[in-house]
């Protein structure tokens, strides 16, 4: 049987800096302890890009060229790169240019995306309609954010959440039933005060006075924005399962957003999933934010087989929410 075709995701790659940064250290930054920040995060330690002149491209291009490696693709094989990012190393040229230019790719597509946490899903979205068209054969989407350089680490409600990393994932045509099943994607712009950086841009570009009141961190309403995640992240999940006859049974794994343990154990309750069945590294890695769930699936890639059904899920800042349903496309090797 001749199945349409679909975006499958063919090879995983990831990039994480070697600097630790873990709730000891943040002890003596800010007022907080280990325990507190676990409970209410379940993190442990992040990671952090160190180094003059390293930005997000760095990172991407580190995931990148790890994916070209594994999947035995050659830079010149690339029709299209999406990066999706917050903190592109400049407003441009774009990150994905950057990482084009630093692994060799030429000459070919490529652009930025930016839907804060759910960046990466609305890309695997984007690029999945790309493939399905038939115009593209391979398409690398990267999720890749440095949130150290827009954190405030003496604000103690968000220096406690974010990490930096870069996940990349190749997606190429299928028509064995694998692949990308279907996807939803949301956002709502009234909840933009409540996650947002507000200086640099057009709006408020730079200024000694923006700098001075520190508008160029990442801000967010803490309580408000927990609230708004736990529904429609859970909601979204609840959404693609049940539009597609899936029960927590039929699920081999949740991979979440990684922003608080909390978050994802509700998803998880309403999808009837158990723990094991839900991709967890937020305790080592924190909130990276557009490359959580690549990120977890180069963790988790050794565990997955051929057929398995996943569900991606994320939520973030505008405000953003999206799910993926995906049949896994290939056994560990």
């Amino acid at each position: 049987m001749t199945h349409k075709i679909n975006a499958a995701i063919t090879g995983v790659a990831g990039y994480v800096p070697d600097y630790v940064l873990t709730n000891e250290e943040l002890e003596k930054l800010v007022e907080t302890n280990d325990e507190w920040i676990t409970i209410r995060t379940g993190i442990k330690e992040r990671r952090i890009l160190k180094g003059e002149g390293l930005g997000t491209s760095y990172m991407g291009a580190k995931a990148v060229t790890d994916l070209l490696k594994k999947t035995n693709t050659k830079p010149e094989e690339v029709d299209l790169l999406i990066c999706a990012t917050v903190t592109p190393d400049y407003f441009f040229p774009s990150c994905a240019n950057l990482i084009c230019k630093s692994v060799g790719i030429r000459e070919t597509a490529s652009f930025d995306l930016a839907a804060a946490c759910s960046g990466f899903l609305n890309a695997l979205g984007t690029g999945t309609a790309f493939i399905e068209s038939g115009r593209y054969k391979k398409v690398i989407i990267v999720g890749a954010d440095k949130m150290s350089a827009i954190v405030d680490y003496t604000d103690r409600t968000t220096c406690i959440l974010f990490g930096d990393g870069a996940g990349a994932v190749m997606l190429e045509p299928s028509q064995d039933g694998t692949g990308v099943q279907d996807f939803i994607l949301k956002s709502d712009g009234e909840g933009c005060e409540s996650l947002m950086q507000k200086g640099g841009g057009s709006a408020y570009p730079p200024t000694h006075e923006t700098i001075d009141q520190k508008l160029h961190y990442i801000r967010q309403e803490g309580q408000s924005v927990f609230k708004f995640a736990v529904t429609r992240m859970a909601d979204i999940s609840a959404e693609i399962m049940e539009r597609n006859q899936l029960t927590g049974d039929d699920i081999a794994y949740l991979v979440p957003h990684q922003a608080n343990k909390r978050i994802i154990d509700a998803t998880a309750n309403r999808m009837n999933i158990g723990e094991d069945k839900v991709m967890l590294n937020i305790q080592r890695y924190g909130n990276t934010t557009a490359a959580t769930i690549p990120l977890c699936l180069w963790d988790y890639e050794n565990q997955l087989k051929k057929g398995d059904n996943l569900i991606l899920a994320a939520f973030g800042g505008g405000f953003t929410w999206a799910s993926a349903y995906v049949k896994w496309a290939y056994d560990p090797k």
